[in-house]
């Protein structure tokens, strides 16, 4: 018997079927050839291709012709040829001495649709889906695209959305694939319930979550989606927030969504546990590593016995012990926090434990997701490479940066086995989200140079062409001419170092109380250093030239011809220090400055703990024709005062000196002006020395030196819904502002003025918004008062 008749003696054929979800169901199968022993085919005929070259076949299949071949190996061809995906269907068979592979290839995807969306943009469901023009149509792939659609609709809260997915023949092999949508109504979220907490309110751990409650600027928020992916957010930050205040049992028992079809909107609710408060007990440093000095250590911990427990502080601790040891040399060494519970006077004694770690090096950092970012800017958040030792808090820490960039949606560090045992595979696994922002909006403030209403509109991109940069360009006016531009780019990681270099210029135009129209142009170049978490360096040189031009006509001619002073209109209109300065216009100012920065604030969006302390300097004088040094300061430290009703105190103190290097002194344009940041209850420039023109109108002048002081309480506002970002507060301010050398300036001196309101903040969509209302105390009988304040607010 020849081989031949052998192998068709042992042939038999085995059928596959793979239930595909479409507008139909297509049924693929192939054929296998079965053999008792190698069998051997002279030629390879391909069958049924239209598209795919037949060499291209061939060379997939594995099989040669004048070769032996198995069973096993028509199986591996059926799918090699099933994997490239662009066959519905693939059958081998033998036919005399050739080896026949019949082939059905998948219609090729002219292109894909989408009808009835308004709330969604093309481009955006294009990214969701998978199957692309001229790519190859599979029915399996379009069910899952349908279903990455309706995924799309949820992230925008539109949980109802109904996607059908279907196909259009164009023939010649061509399809469109079309997704009608009916977008349904937004999703709400009617209420968020907590079950289990006593130490904090329901409106207290609302404010913690990311998820709100549906209120009336949700459509600009877009805080009440509910997703399960934010509800899992959600039960983490509850955890971190009761772990770093003491509640080191806190678990959340459960957490859902219950969906009301009749108004289409979730009632969410958390079930917890809270368990004891916890104080720190004894805190030690042990080691297992000889030479290592564990009383230093100890001095590095930023946990305290009799302290309330916060693994915020353990975190730290393990950071700070890890690096002060891999820098003594041991880049191995391990940090393992080890609490022991006394559940009968609720503390947690913590021992840190330093001990030799297994030798481990990262033999590669593998990042998947970041379509738009470039690589090189996620590897420099790590302050380790491939070949380095492995070191699991600068991975934290590395975790913790790239939040901080803002730039994906979630980031997940795994490590996989490497090629040998004392290899490991870093994965980064990052989903983005979108960067650019576009904004235009009007407003309107009460203090300030220029007070009145305004709009701005503003172009800004934080991760510029992927490589970490921000870009902004901004136009604005207002009223009385008001006009400003300006274009602002920062490298954050200038020449590959972890220090930011960028620029901005602007150009800047206003009228004062229509006296005179003020013009400014310039530009800075600034570099920024990070020397730890919390504390930071920044230098910059500046030039900015200034125009001002005083108002009205016939400024020179004399007032009253018959006055036999012979003083002009200009001399009759304005103050005297006002004159002179505008005089020396256009006014050239060249500087350098300098800023050291602390910054402990828990929360920048909605400071409860920490203290911010900025000190900083002003050199002008290299070149142009300003000639001072200018010297300010400022602390301000948040303190949680009832954790319960979410009461939060702040103090605030700062001072300011700004010292002449000429005999002229300081003109008027640079000294220190009154404000709302200094003192409220008063205009802006409406306190300390000041100057009467011969018309009657009063000029205030500023100050070369001023200190001042603040105490605030701030608190939620009752009834009104946590979700609309509204608080309250009292406050008492506390200023001096004097120094002026100006011949004939009047209220020189270093009175005190002080005042005390009530504030009403709002965490808006277009930018934190403040009304303040307040009531001078003490004052001088020259200070021009004003009450009532509106405007945007800065934190610190």
């Amino acid at each position: 018997m020849t081989a031949n008749s052998k192998f068709f003696g042992a042939a038999s054929a085995v059928a596959m079927s793979v239930a595909m979800i479409a507008s139909g169901t297509t049924a693929i199968s192939f054929a296998t050839v079965s053999v008792a022993q190698a069998a051997v085919v002279s030629r390879i005929d391909v069958r049924g291709n239209k598209r795919v070259d037949a060499t291209t076949i061939r060379d997939a299949i594995g099989i040669k012709p004048g070769k032996a071949f198995t069973n096993a190996d028509v199986d591996g061809a059926v799918k090699s040829l099933f994997n490239m995906g662009l066959f519905s269907d693939v059958r081998i068979s033998q036919a005399g001495g050739a080896l026949v592979v019949s082939v059905s290839e998948f219609s090729v995807v002219n292109n894909v649709l989408f009808q009835g969306n308004k709330k969604v943009k093309d481009a955006d469901l294009a990214r969701a889906v998978e199957l692309k023009a001229r790519s190859p149509f599979d029915p399996a792939q379009m069910e899952t695209d349908r279903q990455a659609v309706v995924e799309a609709y949820r992230h925008v809260g539109r949980s109802d959305a109904v996607v059908t997915a279907r196909t259009m023949d164009l023939g010649q092999g061509r399809v469109n694939v079309i997704y009608e949508i009916t977008e349904g109504g937004r999703t709400k979220i009617a209420n968020i319930d907590f079950v289990g907490n006593e130490a904090f309110s329901g409106r207290r751990l609302r404010d913690i979550i990311s998820t709100k409650r549906t209120n009336p600027l949700s459509w600009l928020t877009r805080g009440d989606i509910y997703s399960e992916d934010r509800l899992q957010a959600d039960e983490e930050a509850l955890r971190r927030f009761y772990y770093n205040r003491g509640y080191a049992d806190f678990r959340v028992i459960s957490s859902n969504a219950v969906l009301d079809p009749a108004t289409n909107q979730y009632t969410i609710s958390f079930n917890v546990e809270e368990g004891q408060r916890y104080t720190f007990g004894d805190v030690q440093v042990e080691s297992s590593i000889a030479n290592v000095d564990t009383a230093a250590l100890a001095n590095t911990l930023k946990t305290r016995s009799g302290r309330v427990y916060s693994a915020s502080d353990v975190e730290k601790s393990v950071e700070a012990v890890t690096d002060s040891v891999a820098g003594s040399g041991y880049a191995f060494a391990k940090v393992e926090p080890r609490g022991d519970r006394n559940f009968e006077n609720h503390t947690i004694s913590v021992v840190y434990n330093v001990e030799e770690g297994p030798r481990a090096y990262v033999q590669r950092i593998e990042i998947r997701g970041n379509d738009k970012t470039r690589d090189f800017v996620i590897r420099r958040e790590f302050d380790m490479s491939e070949g380095d030792a492995f070191n699991q808090v600068m991975i934290t820490r590395a975790k913790r940066r790239l939040e901080a960039l803002d730039f994906f949606q979630t980031v997940n560090i795994s490590t996989a086995q490497g090629s040998e045992a004392d290899q490991v595979v870093l994965i980064v696994d990052v989903v983005e989200k979108p960067t650019g922002e576009f904004s235009i909006g009007a407003g309107y403030t009460s203090g300030g140079e220029t007070p009145g209403a305004s709009v701005e509109g503003s172009v800004a991109e934080r991760n510029f062409l992927g490589r970490g940069q921000y870009i902004r360009l901004g136009a604005g006016l207002g009223q009385d001419d008001a006009r400003n531009y300006s274009f602002s780019f920062t490298e954050p990681y200038f020449l590959g170092q972890r220090v930011s270099a960028g620029f901005d210029v602007f150009r800047k135009s206003y009228r004062v109380k229509d006296q005179y129209d003020v013009e400014q142009t310039g530009g800075t170049i600034r570099f920024g250093l990070p020397i730890t978490d919390n504390f930071g360096a920044s230098v910059a040189y500046n030039l900015v030239q200034e125009k001002y031009k005083l108002r009205g006509d016939n400024l020179d001619a004399p007032h009253d011809p018959s006055d036999p002073t012979g003083i002009t209109n200009k001399e009759y209109l304005y103050a005297p220090a006002l004159i002179e300065a505008a005089e020396h216009s256009p006014w050239l100012r060249s500087s350098i400055s300098y800023a050291l920065t602390y910054n402990s604030i828990d929360n920048p969006n909605n400071p409860h703990d920490g203290l911010f302390v900025r000190f900083g300097q002003e050199f002008a004088g290299l070149g142009g024709d300003a000639k001072f040094m200018k010297t300010t300061a400022k602390a301000t430290y948040y303190q949680t005062l009832l954790q319960e009703a979410d009461v939060v105190g702040l103090v605030t103190a700062g001072g300011g000196y700004i010292h002449s290097f000429t005999d002229d002194g300081v003109r008027i344009f640079d000294m220190f002006k009154g404000n709302t940041d200094m003192i409220r209850g008063f205009k802006y420039n409406g306190i300390g020395a000041y100057q009467d023109a011969p018309n009657g109108e009063r000029y205030w002048l500023g100050g070369t030196t001023y200190f001042n002081a603040s105490a605030e309480v701030q608190f939620p506002m009752p009834v009104i819904p946590e979700s609309l970002g509204i608080r309250g507060a009292f406050f008492a301010d506390a200023a001096t502002l004097y120094g002026n050398k100006y011949e004939g300036a009047s209220g020189t001196g270093s009175a005190l003025r002080a005042s005390a309101g009530v504030s009403l903040m709002w965490a808006s969509p277009f930018g934190p918004l403040r009304f303040d209302y307040a009531i001078p105390l003490k004052k001088e009988d020259s200070d021009k008062v004003q009450n009532f304040n509106f405007g945007m607010s800065s934190k610190f």
